[in-house]
């Protein structure tokens, strides 16, 4: 399966909820695409198959991973001693494309995996292209110098009220700076997912 580039407020309307962030076109219409989307009378009763497979389907395009990824981190969640569907969730989180996108040098995290693949970030100083680079705490992530003026990323930090928005991340915004100081509570993760379901669809 290759990664979704297609229509964003499409694939939100399919999960009924705006899951890459305000979208106005969302609101305007929040039914299922399709020509009997608006149809209430033809909705049915989902099995809990499909309940699970839609909770985890609505994670993977979230966070913008493929399937073989998150099944990869969901068994290195399952290993770790714990809650494993908030772990999972802590290590989505922790990807370097997420982290981006959480400290404001992005509006999307679309936007911010293409930051990471152009070879804009660094991670404790070594340019760093891989998006799903799993950040540990301590880590420090930067803007490249040659990249400091760019102006989607000076825009983006100047209308991003996020900088200092999350408990897990320092930012310094002069020196477009950023450390990832620990794993988030999942109190703290703001992304309406039920990881349980996604745990109980892989558990089968």
């Amino acid at each position: 399966m290759a990664r979704y580039t297609g229509p964003k407020t499409k694939k939100a309307r399919a999960f009924g909820e705006a899951i890459y962030g305000p979208d106005r076109s969302f609101e305007k219409r929040k039914y299922p695409p399709g020509q009997h989307g608006a149809n209430r009378r033809r909705k049915k009763q989902k099995s809990d198959y499909a309940v699970q497979l839609l909770e985890k389907q609505k994670a993977k395009y979230t966070y913008g991973i493929l399937e073989r990824q998150f099944r990869n981190l969901f068994e290195k969640a399952s290993r770790k001693s714990g809650v494993t569907g908030e772990i999972l969730l802590q290590y989505l989180e922790a990807r370097l494309d997420n982290t981006v996108y959480r400290l404001g040098l992005s509006p999307t995290r679309r936007g911010a995996r293409q930051l990471v693949t152009h070879k804009h970030i660094l991670v404790n100083g070594i340019l760093t292209n891989v998006p799903s680079c799993k950040l540990r705490p301590g880590d420090v992530i930067s803007v490249r110098n040659k990249s400091k003026n760019l102006s989607v990323i000076t825009d983006s930090i100047g209308a991003n009220s996020r900088n200092n928005k999350w408990s897990w991340l320092e930012w310094n915004a002069d020196r477009q700076e950023g450390k990832f100081l620990e794993y988030p509570e999942r109190d703290n993760i703001p992304e309406k997912i039920n990881e349980q379901l996604i745990v109980e669809l892989y558990s089968k």
